[in-house]
Order: structure tokens, then C-alpha cells, then sequence
């Protein structure tokens, strides 16, 4: 919705019901039951949400639908419709027609052209460094963007993604395009499933190919840019974190969605664009403070709504009664929203093999040890790092 001149953007007043009733009212929807502690008093993002990863319980919420742009977060959903349809070890060659619609100023990883990396590379560039370049350029071996971005679209569909309309792979800021807590924190869900995908996201570093070929091709280090994982300086990487994605534009302001562990409870919490004052790390922050919250509400807290699962997954005799109600900003961009998709059954038993309690412990005890062993750059030096262009980095467009 369109802000009047010097006034803030306000939410739509009327949007999307998927997952519940309450989660398509404007403000914060949260059950405070006895022994249910107060909601962190100091958030200024626009949208958040805290939900249970396994069950699909939403614990609290913050106009959880309102369609906003997401920014690099839409790697997620790029990743979770093209990585089950690539072997990571197959090799792709750089080409220059490959890269004409990336954004001006887009980050990037380095992808150069004539040289030759694997998916995994790619995927590395994509996930950790947040590389634009890498993005199109496994668009390209998936047939080329506009193919890809068509099949993002019917994928949020069909995961029940009805606030998001992908104009483009990466996330670069594009009228029209749009998501939303509620619906990166389903695409997380989703997207977790993939024992690839949730390796990627968890890793702190990784060696991307550089100049040269065979045995005497260099290799340079990238850094995830997930402050949650890797730290920051004034910000400590967050206990039983692992993944997910963040991101940054000037449109979007910065947008983190997050995965942790703790105590055998696995939370999803998304967070869209707090206040710029508060700086390039208050998403962080705050999605941090969601994350405590929601392990100590965790088990006293009532839900005010639910992850739904994919369509695929909805009994059939309910699938009639998902109808679609469009915002005005989903009108404008082309998606759909929902008015009405609550599940007659609720989800439970759905991520258990992706979720189980080991296999985050894992993930979560690797980036201990690393950050144990490894000092981290300085953001500066992240952003020197060569590239095609100037998967991005936390003050680049597309990040």
C-alpha cells in the first residue's frame, strides 16, 4: 500500500487469512496466557512472525500478510523450486547473455565469464554470499529467467505463498514484487526439507573458484552473510542457529527469515524491515529477541494461527474451501492472496525427518567449532571480494 506523501507506510486493511483468521488482522497478534512472558517491547519491523518448524504452531505475529518487498529473502523460494532439479556436482560455463537482466548494482559473488564452477559453487554463491550472478546463472541452466520466475510463481502457489509474486530470480527490488512474513517463513519451512538446502544455509564459509584452470585455479573465501550465523561486530552469532537466508534493498530495507534450536523446540522467525535508524543490524536484533522469546512461550502460549501445508497436502475434501480474496498490492502485482485457508487437520509430523532435534545439533555444534576457529572479517572486507558486478552484501541493492 502506498504511503500518503510523509506519512508511513500503513498495512492493507484487509488481508490474507491463510493460516488463520487472526493472522490477516493488522497488528500484533500474540494469545498471553498465564505464565506467557511479554513480547519483546522494542520492535519496529513492519511484519514479523515466530512459529514452531515442526508443528507449523504460529506463536505470535506482527501483520503477518502484509505483502512488502522481500529482498534476497526470495532466494529461498528461488532455491526451493530449482535445487531439486539440478545435481550439484554438473558444471556450468559462464556466459555474458546469461547475466544482461541483473540489477544495476546488484551484489555479486564473482562470476566470471568463460569460466566454468559447479552447481554446488553456484549454490555456495547464492546462499552464502547472497550473489546475484549466481542466481542467474543457475536460472540459466534451469532455461533461462523468465522460465524460472514462472515456476517460482506456481510454486508459492502451491505451498500456499498467496502474498508473493516474484518479478525476478534474486530479489532485487522490481514493482510488483512482493512477500511477506507469514510467507518467507513458509517458504523456509518448505524449503528446509532439501538435506542440500539446509546445508547450504547452515554453512559459515566456503571456497569459491576464482582465476585460473585446472589444479592452478584459484579459490577466495566467502562469508554467509547471515549476521545470526557468522556474527557481527556488536552482535554474537545466536545459540542453535542454522540458516536460514537475509537480505537488503532499498526498497525492502533489510529482511531476515531464521531457523534455531533449542532444547529439542526448532522455531522459524521471519522479520521485514525495521526502522533504518536502528541500523544494518536491528533485523538481526530483533529477530533475535523473537527467537528467546519463542523458546520461553514455547509450550504455554496458545497459537494464533498455523504454517499451512502445501496444497498437494490439504485433504481434498478442504482444497475447495482454499479461496483466493486479492489485496490491492497483490492485485497490482499480479498474485493472489487468500481469504480463507485454514486446514481442517492441523500439520504435525510433517518436518520431522528435515527437524529432528540431531540433525540441527549437527549443523549448529559446526558453526560453534567454527567460529571458535576462525576469526571473522570485517564487513569491508567481504565487500571487496571480486565480481561481475558490484548474492550480496548488506549495503548492496539485492542483497
Amino acid at each position: 500500500m502506498a504511503a500518503a506523501e510523509g506519512r508511513a507506510p500503513e498495512p492493507p486493511e484487509h488481508m490474507s487469512t491463510v493460516g488463520g483468521e487472526l493472522l490477516g488482522e493488522v497488528g500484533t497478534q500474540v494469545d498471553r496466557g498465564p505464565g506467557v512472558p511479554a513480547l519483546p517491547g522494542d520492535l519496529t519491523s513492519k511484519s514479523w512472525i515466530v512459529a514452531d518448524a515442526e508443528t507449523g504452531e504460529v506463536f505470535a505475529a506482527h501483520n503477518a500478510h502484509w505483502p512488502l518487498p522481500p529482498a534476497s529473502t526470495l532466494k529461498m523460494l528461488f532455491a526451493d523450486t530449482v535445487m531439486p532439479g539440478l545435481d550439484r556436482q554438473d558444471v556450468y560455463r559462464a556466459r555474458p547473455e546469461d547475466f544482461a537482466g541483473l540489477g544495476e548494482g546488484s551484489s555479486s559473488v564473482g562470476v566470471a565469464d568463460g569460466q566454468t564452477y559447479t552447481v554446488e559453487d553456484l549454490w555456495h554463491g547464492a546462499l552464502l554470499a547472497s550473489g546475484n550472478d549466481a542466481v542467474y546463472a543457475l536460472a540459466a541452466m534451469n532455461g533461462g529467467v523468465e522460465r524460472t520466475v514462472g515456476q517460482m510463481n506456481a510454486r508459492a502457489r502451491e505451498l500456499q505463498a498467496l502474498d508473493t509474486h516474484a518479478v525476478n530470480p534474486d530479489g532485487y527490488d522490481a514493482e510488483g514484487q512482493t512477500s511477506s512474513a507469514y510467507d518467507l517463513t513458509l517458504i523456509a519451512r518448505d524449503a528446509m526439507l532439501d538435506a542440500d538446502f539446509r546445508e547450504y544455509v547452515a554453512l559459515p564459509r566456503a571456497d569459491f573458484p576464482g582465476e585460473g584452470s585446472g589444479e592452478d585455479r584459484e579459490t577466495y573465501e566467502i562469508q554467509n552473510t547471515n549476521r545470526l550465523l557468522v556474527g557481527a561486530q556488536g552482535l554474537e552469532p545466536y545459540e542453535g542457529i542454522a540458516g536460514v537466508k537475509n537480505g537488503y534493498t532499498t526498497q525492502a530495507g533489510h529482511t531476515f527469515t531464521g531457523v534455531a534450536e533449542r532444547d529439542g523446540r526448532v522455531l522459524l522467525v521471519t522479520a521485514m524491515a525495521p526502522d533504518e535508524e536502528q541500523g544494518p543490524l536491528a533485523v538481526y536484533r530483533e529477530a533475535a529477541a523473537l527467537l528467546d522469546w519463542g523458546f520461553a512461550a514455547a509450550g504455554q502460549a496458545r497459537p494464533v494461527g498455523e504454517l499451512v501445508p502445501p496444497r498437494d497436502q490439504v485433504p481434498a475434501a478442504g482444497a475447495g474451501q482454499q479461496e483466493a480474496e486479492q489485496s490491492p498490492e497483490a492485485e497490482a502485482a499480479g498474485g493472489q492472496t487468500a481469504s480463507s485457508a485454514e486446514s481442517e487437520q492441523p500439520v504435525s509430523g510433517f518436518l520431522v525427518l528435515a527437524f529432528t532435534v540431531a540433525g540441527l545439533a549437527v549443523l549448529t555444534l559446526a558453526a560453534y567449532l567454527f567460529h571458535r576457529r576462525h576469526p571473522l572479517p570485517s564487513p569491508a572486507a567481504l565487500r571487496s571480494l571480486p565480481g561481475r558486478r558490484a548474492r550480496r552484501h548488506e549495503d548492496a541493492d539485492g542483497d
